[in-house]
């Protein structure tokens, strides 16, 4: 016999992940999914991060949803292989964060990229009149190089987005800006160092973090269910993802040339060697 009510979710912990570079279509569904657990009242969230950062503002937008539902549930980040840059930032708004020893987290810090095309240009014999309402209206263009004005300009932008992370990462650590800074100039460490650092609470896995999550609502992890919160797909989609559960490597790397694209010339909180 089937039996016809579904348990209740006060009695499980809902489950969402980030995998991936961070981008509008990451903050679209996170923001969807933590309506979703507030909406059928979850005690508690964990949160799976296996992220290398990315957008400034996509990342900020979550931490602040984070921020607001844990006042009113518990969450419990989980570091997965690597959750490094705007990964941290997000990771920050949780309550509590668990990493494995060998998480690649860190990065702390802000990178802005451009592509200087004006060697390969003159070669093919290329230039571009271009008529603008100011002096720097086409600063970071691919034609020309930077001018020292320019290079102020985005070290000045540069400069406040570091000092908005640093500042995020030191209220959700409770650490002081100074500590933050001593570790915030770019680098990655293991999990297990950022354990020394005060950027994570316990080592473990996804599992012990699970289990974490239960007990901080006293519920029993070994009869508690997990709920992966998903987006809704199509048929479709549906049908597609189940002739092929792996994504090829071509299709891995079509997306991150779109990110690239996408983001060129924007501030960003990511690792990408």
């Amino acid at each position: 016999m089937i039996w016809p009510f579904k348990p209740s979710t006060t009695k499980q912990i809902a489950r969402i992940e980030i995998n991936g570079a961070i981008a509008s279509q990451t903050r679209e569904h996170v923001l969807e999914a933590l309506e979703v657990v507030e909406e059928k009242k979850f005690p508690a969230l964990l949160l799976r991060i296996d992220s290398p950062g990315g957008t400034v503002a996509d990342s900020q937008e979550i931490y602040s949803a984070l921020r607001k539902l844990g006042e009113k549930i518990k969450i419990v980040a989980s570091f997965g292989n690597i959750s490094a840059s705007g990964g941290v930032y997000i990771g920050v708004g949780a309550n509590h964060i668990v990493s494995n020893p060998g998480t690649i987290t860190g990065s702390v810090g802000v990178i802005i990229r451009g592509n200087n095309l004006q060697k390969l240009l003159d070669k093919v014999g290329v230039s571009f009149k271009v008529i603008k309402s100011g002096p720097y209206k086409d600063i970071l263009s691919f034609d020309r190089d930077l001018t020292n004005e320019e290079e102020s300009i985005l070290q000045q932008l540069i400069d406040s987005t570091y000092q908005q992370f640093v500042e995020t990462v030191a209220e959700g650590r409770k650490l002081s800006i100074e500590t933050v800074k001593s570790f915030a100039d770019g680098r990655i460490f293991s999990g297990q160092q950022a354990l020394k650092l005060g950027l994570v609470d316990r080592l473990g896995s996804e599992k012990d973090a699970f289990r974490w999550a239960c007990e901080l609502v006293k519920l029993d992890p070994d009869k508690t269910e997990c709920q992966t919160i998903e987006q809704p797909k199509s048929f479709v989609n549906r049908f597609l993802n189940n002739r092929s559960q792996v994504k090829s490597g071509l299709g891995s790397s079509i997306n991150w040339l779109e990110f690239e694209l996408a983001t060129s010339g924007q501030p960003l909180w990511l690792y990408r060697p």
